[in-house]
């Protein structure tokens, strides 16, 4: 047997030269060769990886990324069930049909690029979120020592650019709430002029609505799984959990609602159907796709009122930190994309430089 600085090298029956190594509290074997010279070649590769940080365990790397992708998923007990869901869907859907068969070690960069490419032709937001999944799983499985550097290296793969929303007038608004059958009215206006997400609209109690102070609670979101299933939670971040003012005209049709459609019990839901049960999002979009086809505005989703909202918020003056309070943002990033100007903004300050013309004018005259 040869020894070295690092590991050694024996001959086998066979006439073959075998490589072997200690590494984190075992004896490992890197393999057989057919020249002396190419063992302790492999060897000085093995060392270098070693130093570097990027080794990886020879067996554990031979695992195909469909079986670690399920053992993964089922290692983490921290997600939400919507996230666990959504990261099932993405990987039976979209990674392991191409990417399952191959082993780790021999999952390339040019092989995740070739994979991302396509998908991103005709889905780019889902190949975003994919690839970031995908490289989430690789970065797992370096920390772990299975592999030695993580195959996921497309610049730019996991961002999604999303196009700009549309943003609804003071008036469209006005139309759409209209439209809408009237107990769900409160919903057109939850959404715009307290810029709450639809699943915060869902998870709104009675309790949460306060009347005298004229203040809206929001403590928790309702949404619903693929399968119908509804989940009540918490908000996922502290900024998510807030106290907002609300405007005073909105106060009275809140009030005017609670009387009309909502029990009497203070966790009873104030969004619900005609049965009196907690309204679902197929039924509240049923009658929102109604309502925006009637006012030609068929291009706006429920979503975009909250934009919609946060806007013509920032029209107002309402700075970036303020903002993010009522929107429930974490990242002052989000709260800056709504500080633009819009078209009513635009006219008032028309408006207002109209009054100085005429003034101007008649001091010149």
């Amino acid at each position: 047997m040869a020894r070295r600085h690092f590991g050694s090298v024996r001959r086998r029956s066979s006439g073959k030269w075998q490589a072997l190594y200690w590494h984190d509290g075992k004896f490992r074997s890197a393999g057989t060769f057919e020249k002396k010279a190419d063992a302790l070649a492999h060897l000085s590769d093995v060392e270098m990886a070693i130093r570097r940080g990027v080794w990886a365990d020879p067996k554990e790397s031979r695992i195909l990324v469909r079986e670690y992708a399920r053992r993964w998923l089922s290692s983490r007990p921290d997600l939400a069930l919507r996230t666990r869901e959504l990261y099932s869907y993405l990987m039976e859907k979209y990674i392991l049909p191409d990417l399952g068969g191959h082993s780790l070690a021999a999952l390339s960069p040019s092989t995740v690029r070739a994979w991302h490419a396509e998908l991103a032709q005709g889905h780019p937001s889902t190949a975003a979120k994919a690839y970031r999944l995908l490289s989430t799983m690789m970065k797992t499985a370096v920390t772990d020592g299975i592999i030695g550097m993580s195959p996921c290296r497309v610049v730019g793969a996991g961002t999604e650019h999303a196009a700009e929303r549309p943003v609804a007038s003071v008036d469209d608004v006005a139309k759409l709430w209209e439209a809408m059958p009237p107990r769900f009215r409160i919903v057109v206006s939850l959404a715009t002029w307290c810029q709450l997400r639809r699943g915060e609209i869902l998870g709104l109690r009675r309790c949460d609505v306060d009347i005298p102070n004229g203040q809206l609670r929001i403590e928790q979101s309702r949404t619903f799984l693929r399968d119908g299933t509804p989940v009540t939670k918490e908000p996922k971040t502290r900024a998510g959990r807030r106290v907002i003012a609300v405007p005073a005209r909105l106060i009275e049709e809140l009030d005017d609602h609670l009387g009309h459609f909502v029990g009497p019990g203070p966790e009873d839901f104030i969004v619900t159907t005609s049965k009196g049960e907690p309204a679902s999002p197929v039924v509240l979009q049923r009658a929102w796709s109604r309502a925006r086809r009637e006012v030609g505005r068929e291009d706006l989703h429920l979503h975009d009122l909250r934009h919609t909202g946060l806007t013509l918020a920032a029209a107002t003056g309402a700075t970036t930190a303020e903002l993010m309070h009522r929107a429930g943002h974490v990242s002052p990033d989000a709260a800056q994309r709504y500080q633009h100007a819009t078209r009513d903004r635009d006219q008032l300050i028309a408006d207002a430089l109209d009054g100085l013309v005429s003034r101007s004018r008649k001091s010149t005259q």
